[in-house]
Order: structure tokens, then C-alpha cells, then sequence
């Protein structure tokens, strides 16, 4: 059977549509996500990603935006980081998500974090966001990227969308395999890397949060219906045996100003990697 483009987003936009309708009915998967993070958990933001207390610091410092500017979270959820960010800045917010049914749940968010017309949302995907060239003075993609069927495509877009001088805040994953150069595919797409971060800490949250969904399958099927938990234990078994191997990073990359070529300078890493995916 031969599908195109239009179908492969249909039919993502349905899988995480199902998977955010399944979650807002239910507080299970939030009180799952606390227990694993424990006091590094940001309870307002209510992660479904690995957003922590370390990464939201680490993303505020990082992104060196000031007030008025414009933040673009891509890949967003349900708003949460993006929204915490955007009143802890003083900064203007648009989130980018493909499910319909996330931008929806994070357009309700808003009003809780920062005043009507700071926030807006709406549906697009990680290579076409829908906004702009040069839109936005930063731009952050938590745990999104690895999801992307065209990774090189999505940073020619984040680059597409940022002003001169901006920077693009991505979290990434990777396992020892492949040869090169771990930001090869960043600055191929026009970015200089300023910096990259190692989160020493986020696989072992995951380890402990795969272990709870896990013990408590039944609980799941009975809160999220079948559908989802079988989504989440699959993951679960799937993810649990590579996490020995994982090495969690933010890397943090700016468009250079105009008339500035990119420089890869010297990197903190460039032994062998291969791209974690979920």
C-alpha cells in the first residue's frame, strides 16, 4: 500500500491525539512521572518528557533571552515547559505540536501562567512549524527531535525560523556505535555549537519510571484503556535494556549573525555516537 506525506502526519497526529486524550482523563501518568523524578519534578509543568528542575535552569540560562522576545517551544505537548519559560522571561510564547488535541490542552494551560496574548499554539510539524523565517529569537525542542523522520530536515527548520543571533536549546539522546561527530547533523544544517550539557541524571529517571509503568500495568489498562498502556509498557520493555548505554544531552546552537559563517570550533565530544531513538 503506498501512502504519502499527508497520510504519515494523519496517522501521528491520531497516535498522539489518542495518547493525550487517554492522559488528560487520568492523574495516574503524572503521579507516576513525580515519583520517578522525585524533588527535581516541576509540578506545574507537568512533564510527559524529561523536563526537570536541572533541565528548565539549564534552558533558562541558555537560551539569554530578554523580555518581549520571541520563544518557540516545537514539539510542545501540552505547553508546560514552554509556558513556565515564558513567564519566568517575560518572553512572548507560540508552541508547535502535530496533535491537535495537545495544542488544544495546552491553549487551556495558558491562562494559569501568563496573561491572555503572551501564549498562542497550534498544530504543525517538527520540518514545517508553520511560522515564519526568522520569527522567533530562540527556540527549544525537549525530546522531541529523536521522533523526527527527516532530523536534518527539522534543524534546517529550526534554523529557518530563528533570527541572526539566536540560539536553538535541543535535548538528545545517544548510544555508542557510529563514528563522527556527535553535533555533525546541527552543523550541517547552518548552526554553531556554543555549548553541550551532559544530564547524567536522566536515564536513570527513566529507568525508574519505565519500572513503575511496568509494576503497575494494571492500574494503567484500567485508567488509559488498553490501547495506551500497551503503548507505554511496549516502550517500557523496549527502552529498559538500552538505558545502561544512554547518554542524555543538551546542546545548545546558535544561528550566526548575518555575515558570520558557523564555526564548529572545537567540540567537547566527538568520539562515536549513535542517535537514541524512542
Amino acid at each position: 500500500m503506498i501512502t504519502n506525506q499527508y497520510d504519515d502526519i494523519r496517522h501521528l497526529q491520531d497516535a498522539f491525539d489518542a495518547v493525550h486524550t487517554a492522559r488528560a482523563a487520568s492523574r495516574l501518568v503524572d503521579g507516576l512521572y513525580a515519583q520517578a523524578m522525585g524533588d527535581a519534578y516541576p509540578v506545574e509543568v507537568a512533564p510527559t518528557s524529561s523536563c526537570d528542575w536541572p533541565l528548565l535552569g539549564t534552558l533558562t540560562t541558555n537560551l539569554r533571552l530578554g523580555p518581549g522576545d520571541v520563544l518557540a517551544d516545537v514539539g510542545c505537548g501540552t505547553g508546560g515547559v514552554g509556558l513556565w519559560l515564558a513567564r519566568a522571561l517575560a518572553v512572548r510564547l507560540v508552541g508547535v505540536d502535530i496533535s491537535p488535541v495537545a495544542v488544544r490542552l495546552a491553549a487551556t494551560r495558558a491562562a494559569t501562567f501568563v496573561p491572555q496574548g503572551q501564549a498562542q499554539f497550534h498544530t504543525g510539524t517538527l520540518t514545517a512549524t508553520g511560522l515564519s523565517d526568522r520569527h522567533v529569537n530562540a527556540v527549544i525542542c525537549v525530546d522531541a527531535l529523536s521522533r523526527a523522520d527527516d532530523r536534518q530536515g527539522a534543524l534546517r527548520e529550526l534554523y529557518r525560523i530563528l533570527r541572526p543571533g539566536g540560539r536553538a536549546v535541543i535535548t538528545r539522546a545517544t548510544r555508542h556505535g557510529a563514528r563522527g561527530p556527535l553535533t555533525v547533523h546541527e552543523e550541517a544544517a547552518g548552526f554553531a555549537v556554543e555549548r553541550v550539557d551532559v544530564r547524567a541524571a536522566e536515564p536513570h529517571m527513566w529507568g525508574r519510571l519505565y519500572g513503575l509503568w511496568l509494576s503497575r500495568e494494571n492500574e494503567l489498562r484500567r485508567e488509559l484503556g488498553n490501547r495506551e498502556a500497551e503503548r507505554m509498557l511496549a516502550e517500557a520493555r523496549r527502552q529498559l535494556p538500552r538505558l545502561p548505554d544512554r547518554t542524555a544531552r543538551v546542546i545548545t546552537l546558535q544561528r550566526p549573525a548575518d555575515g558570520r559563517p558557523a564555526s564548529a570550533g572545537t567540540l567537547p565530544e566527538t568520539a562515536v555516537y549513535r542517535e537514541e531513538s524512542g
